[in-house]
């Protein structure tokens, strides 16, 4: 199974990261192909060059040869890439799984978390784009953890 993983790659902290977690995977599931952008160096090393033309054919010719597509979707904001390769996994049917581990997420049962979103400046939950992760659900799942990755990854396999 080819698996194309989407993360922001630009700080040290998504780069190790996204390592970390391809690492993980590659070590629970043997015989998958991942192909994590960072790896590429021919994209991807920041003291070359390559244009937006070759990144995006480059990225794009992995993804739309992928089975499945990782979309890790946290930070304030879903990232503007990752977003895109949503959207182009969404457009040729291509399953996904969002991973989505923002802490913020917990305490929904909390009676004053949820009072709290009745004033004004008071939300207590992290929010995500609901369009796109629309998209993500009607070819696939979130899940919030890496163990709950591995297992959908594994259902895929």
């Amino acid at each position: 199974m080819k698996i194309y993983f989407a993360n922001a790659l630009f700080s040290a902290a998504d780069f190790d990261y996204n390592a970390k977690v391809v690492a993980q995977l590659r070590q629970a599931i043997h015989g998958i192909d991942i192909y994590l952008p960072q790896e590429n160096a021919a994209i991807n090393a920041k003291n070359a060059y390559a244009s937006s033309e070759m990144i995006a054919q480059a990225d794009t010719d992995e993804l739309v040869a992928s089975d499945l597509v990782i979309a890790v979707l946290d930070g304030p904001t879903i990232d503007v890439g990752v977003a895109s390769e949503i959207g182009v996994a969404y457009g040729r049917q291509i399953p996904m799984i969002g991973l989505y581990t923002d802490s913020r997420q917990q305490g929904a049962t909390n009676p004053r978390k949820l009072a709290a979103l009745q004033e004004i400046a008071e939300n207590q939950f992290h929010y995500l784009n609901l369009y796109t992760t629309g998209l993500i659900k009607q070819n696939g799942t979130i899940v919030n953890n890496l163990d709950a990755l591995i297992e959908a990854v594994q259902a895929h396999a």
